[in-house]
């Protein structure tokens, strides 16, 4: 009994089509957060090439169809942001080649005929002879893939895999494959730079040199900034005070603390100002500032007016003077920031001890 229920096993299988893909998955690899440099709405992420093969122990109807999201009338959908072509060629019916037919549906006659077809979605491709489906026992095909990221794709700001699948049908043997199609973004990566590490000393002030009763100004000091990206991007910047709290003169986005003394009191602030003039970026003649109290939902008109740096609001570049578009994208920028300092009037402090300036803050970037 056991070598008899073998037998028909072997038979079933022996009677039954195989569908094969060469690939399962198509992977398009890792990118960048791709550069945005012109008005394209979207690019292209690559070609990718598989075969798909179908055998049957008996001729018969061997069309195929794919089921996949579509994306438009000529593309499948890759996620909302993207969508990709899948072209057939080089069909092979039986050991000849043989013109490719495009089907509405299963058991119509083709629409179009060529030796290479686009897949359009919900419709199937048969080899195909003066306008008539072809039976046959073996079907291959050549598949060429290729997919595009549309512009919303580029603005992405953290790292993220799209990946969807799509099912080859036989629809006469009710045979089937799945495919998966992946592709994976990284963000643009930009490093930020300060000269002498970002350190702004003051050396030793003497009480006898400062007023007991005003604010004390201190010189002007400057460190040379620069942001290197390793594409093109959109970036703002705004800066965190690591010494919250501490700042004399009030409420005020833009003014960071100095620590506090001994006896908690306050040292006094300081402010980080871009001046327009003093930066370059890339290849632009010229630069203008412009800020965002919304986080980046709409920006001031663009001007070369200097403008500290704040802890809430955005703080971006453009080439274009009175643009409301916010910054452009990009890949070097290249200036100078000028560090005022100010001291609380010396009966304020505690004088007992020495006080030291112990101001911090962090500069970040923000991707738009």
């Amino acid at each position: 009994m056991p070598l008899l229920l073998g037998l028909v096993a072997t038979a079933q299988a022996q009677d039954e089509c195989q569908l094969n893909l060469s690939e399962s998955t198509l992977d398009f690899g890792l990118m960048n957060r791709l550069a945005q440099r012109d008005s394209a709405t979207e690019r292209l992420l690559g070609e990718r090439r598989l075969s798909v093969t179908l055998t049957c122990p008996h001729p018969q109807d061997m069309s195929l169809f794919y089921n996949a999201l579509a994306a438009s009338a000529g593309r499948l959908q890759f996620t909302e942001h993207g969508s990709y072509d899948m072209r057939a060629s080089d069909g092979v019916l039986d050991g000849r080649a043989v013109e490719l037919g495009l089907l509405p549906a299963f058991g119509q006659a083709p629409t179009s005929s060529a030796n290479a077809l686009s897949w359009r979605p919900g419709q199937g491709i048969a080899a195909v002879e003066n306008g008539q489906v072809l039976t046959g026992k073996q079907l291959s095909l050549q598949l060429a893939v290729s997919a595009w990221a549309d512009s919303a794709a580029t603005q992405a700001r953290d790292a993220v895999t799209w990946e969807v699948t799509g099912l080859f049908v036989t629809r006469q043997s009710g045979r089937s494959r799945e495919l998966t199609l992946r592709a994976r973004f990284a963000p643009v990566a930009c490093t930020p730079h300060l000269s002498d590490g970002g350190i702004v000393d003051y050396g030793t002030l003497l009480a006898k040199d400062l007023s007991r009763d005003n604010e004390n100004p201190l010189p002007a000091k400057t460190l040379l900034f620069s942001v290197n990206c390793d594409a093109a991007a959109r970036f703002a910047l705004i800066m965190h005070d690591n010494r919250n709290g501490s700042a004399t003169g009030g409420i005020d986005e833009t003014a960071y603390g100095l620590d506090l003394d001994n006896s908690q009191n306050r040292i006094g602030r300081y402010y980080v100002t871009i001046d327009p003039a003093d930066f370059s970026a890339d290849t632009f003649p010229t630069l203008y500032r412009t800020d965002s109290t919304t986080a980046g939902m709409a920006w001031s008109s663009a001007s070369s007016r200097q403008i500290p740096i704040a802890s809430n609001s955005y703080l971006g570049f453009t080439n274009s003077a009175g643009s409301t578009s916010g910054p452009v994208s990009i890949q070097n920028l290249t200036g100078t920031l000028r560090i005022k300092t100010y001291l609380a009037p010396l009966q304020t402090l505690d004088l007992r001890n020495v006080v030291y300036i112990n101001g911090s803050g962090t500069i970040e970037i923000i991707y738009l």
